[in-house]
């Protein structure tokens, strides 16, 4: 009979089989990765950033860093982010100015992409309606007021008309209830025994 301590040190041992179909090269990364990963690795604990070069525009330092969100490049205030952390040391100073150069994205979904089409304008409100693209697919809005395509309606063929009646239905179905979070469940305490 096992003893449910020499059950536990069994059930911690590691499986030693490996599978026929595995890869070959199951458990070892490739050499150039590990060397990136080292480096990484050193700069990450030394808190050091390498040095891309002078801008010569303004005589300002570029550096690529490693932060908290990835890895990116930084020009006194001004700063971007890089691909991946191999850029951190690959990166040229054309590519660092190529990047800050570029608009400075906001939030995770960037620029607001442009209006599949214009409709006019809402007789209702009087202001202009336009079909967008949404991450539910398409849908109208006056710039307030959000109201989803239907499966009959086509951004091709939506007449202004329909449109304001979608607006119109969603204004009169008024906006979403909030949720309620529920308050915790209250411990029942038990005296304590004496």
């Amino acid at each position: 009979m096992r003893t449910p301590s020499a059950c536990r040190a069994r059930r911690r041992q590691p499986s030693r089989r490996i599978s026929r179909r595995s890869n070959a090269s199951w458990g070892r990364a490739s050499v150039q990765t590990e060397l990136v990963a080292l480096r990484i690795l050193h700069h990450h604990k030394a808190g050091l950033h390498a040095a891309v070069g002078v801008d010569p525009a303004d005589g300002e330092e570029i550096t690529a860093q490693n932060g908290r969100y990835g890895p990116y490049i930084k020009k006194g205030s001004d700063s971007r982010s890089l691909e991946s952390e191999a850029a951190l040391f690959t990166v040229t100073m054309d590519e660092a100015l190529a990047l800050l150069a570029q608009p400075k994205p906001r939030g995770r979904r960037g620029v607001a992409a442009p209006p599949l089409r214009d409709l006019g304008v809402d007789p209702a409100t009087g202001k202009p309606v336009v079909v967008k693209e949404g991450r539910f697919g398409a849908y109208v809005t006056d710039g307030e007021t959000n109201a989803t395509l239907r499966k009959a309606d086509a951004v091709e063929t939506i007449t202004l008309e329909r449109a304001g009646e979608l607006l119109a239905e969603k204004r009169a179905k008024g906006p979403a209830p909030a949720k309620k979070r529920a308050a915790p469940a209250k411990r029942k305490r038990t005296p304590a025994k004496k």
